[in-house]
């Protein structure tokens, strides 16, 4: 049997019933042997069971043979499917149902997809992987019409990798209700005392280098370097394209190097390595 079908005893009944649903909703088919209409609809659960790799849990109950648990929940009739959420049965419906009527039924309790992806981009998170947990959120920002949970996961990103301006940019777009709940407040904290933090000394020698002698190619691409070294890649980036715009082989091809070696450190699915890969492309072709 599926990792995702449980067959409930009297001794898995409170686990797998009840303490479970507070942890995703429990999809209860109450059956017997004799039902038809229940050899039918069984099909249809556990291919649903199976489709959605977890999301729920398929529990099975024979009615006869546990019919103190089916008296308990108030059955009646064969098949009864039910939901069961935080401890309570919440929904459900009897006899057998087409498969769009029980996906129905059970898109109204599952995660949305943005869910999924926030859930997929924490634990890229606590694995520090900033960039990957980036590409999750982005689009579940749009999805989710720029749910509050999502942006803050966003910022805390932005702020870890050093993008500052990015993360002052969604921060100053939080609506007003949402600043009330303590991880603004903490996460605008966070990016006060990072920029605070400044720039290595070497990137402040170096600005200072260039901005006593703006053209100067090789100053650009050691600050550019050093960016990248401290994670300013933005800041990289915009060092180095207007000299690709003016040349894609300037320098003999070590900026455009560069340039495509910084991208990649960003990794694909990063939105800034997207933006700045397709401003590349712009110019090649």
């Amino acid at each position: 049997m599926s990792e995702h079908i449980v067959e409930i005893t009297l001794e898995n009944a409170q686990a797998q019933l009840i303490e479970e649903s507070f942890n995703r909703p429990v999809l209860i088919d109450f059956w017997a042997e004799w039902c038809e209409p229940c050899k039918s609809l069984m099909p249809v659960l556990e291919k649903l069971a199976n489709e959605y790799a977890g999301q729920f849990l398929l529990a099975k109950v024979n009615a006869d043979e546990l019919n103190m648990i089916a008296s308990q929940f108030g059955v009646r009739s064969l098949p009864t499917v039910m939901v069961m959420k935080d401890g309570q049965p919440v929904d459900g419906f009897n006899g057998a149902q087409p498969e769009q009527t029980v996906r129905e039924l059970l898109n109204k309790y599952l995660p949305k997809p943005w869910e999924l992806a926030l859930g997929r981009a924490k634990l890229l998170m606590e694995e520090e992987k900033y960039g990957e947990a980036i590409a999750e959120l982005t689009p579940a920002y749009e999805e989710s019409m720029q749910a509050a949970a999502v942006l803050f996961a966003l910022v805390d990103c932005y702020i870890n990798i050093k993008r500052f301006e990015q993360a002052e940019e969604l921060l100053d777009s939080v609506k007003l209700v949402d600043q009330q709940d303590a991880e603004y407040g903490n996460l605008r904290s966070q990016l006060d005392i990072a920029k605070q933090a400044g720039k290595s000394p070497e990137i402040e020698t170096l600005e200072a280098a260039l901005a006593a002698d703006p053209d100067n190619i090789d100053t650009k691409m050691q600050l550019a370097a050093q960016y990248t070294h401290g994670e300013y890649h933005k800041d990289a980036l915009e060092l180095l394209f207007p000299l690709l715009r003016k040349s894609l082989n300037a320098k003999d091809g070590e900026v455009k190097k560069q340039y495509v070696d910084i991208l990649a450190v960003l990794g694909k699915g990063d939105p800034l390595a997207v933006e700045y890969q397709r401003k590349l492309y712009t110019l090649m072709y």
